[in-house]
């Protein structure tokens, strides 16, 4: 797993986690309860399925991409790395 990656993947847990009504929303989406979270973390595919969750929601994605200072494209990038989808190079349309 790319640290980077996966450091995306875990500030976007985090952010989720900070709202009551964005968790309340991630959970209803992904069938997961709260206390499950900590070991769902562990499990391959699980960060991805976190960026996968901002990533279906623009404004969702937008929001976070303003509260950490961080490119969309680098969370979508993120996203593929984590589901170890291929990762655009230079010049490849997104």
């Amino acid at each position: 797993m790319n640290a980077d990656a996966a450091s995306v993947a875990i500030a976007a847990l985090s952010w989720i986690a900070a709202d009551g009504e964005m968790m309340s929303r991630f959970c209803a989406l992904s069938g997961i309860e709260p206390v499950q979270i900590r070991q769902a973390a562990t499990e391959p595919g699980f960060l991805a399925g976190v960026l996968d969750f901002l990533l279906a929601h623009e404004p969702t994605l937008m929001r976070f991409c303003d509260d950490n200072g961080l490119d969309p494209a680098r969370v979508q990038e993120a996203g593929l790395r984590l589901s170890g989808g291929a990762v655009p190079g230079p010049g490849d349309v997104l």
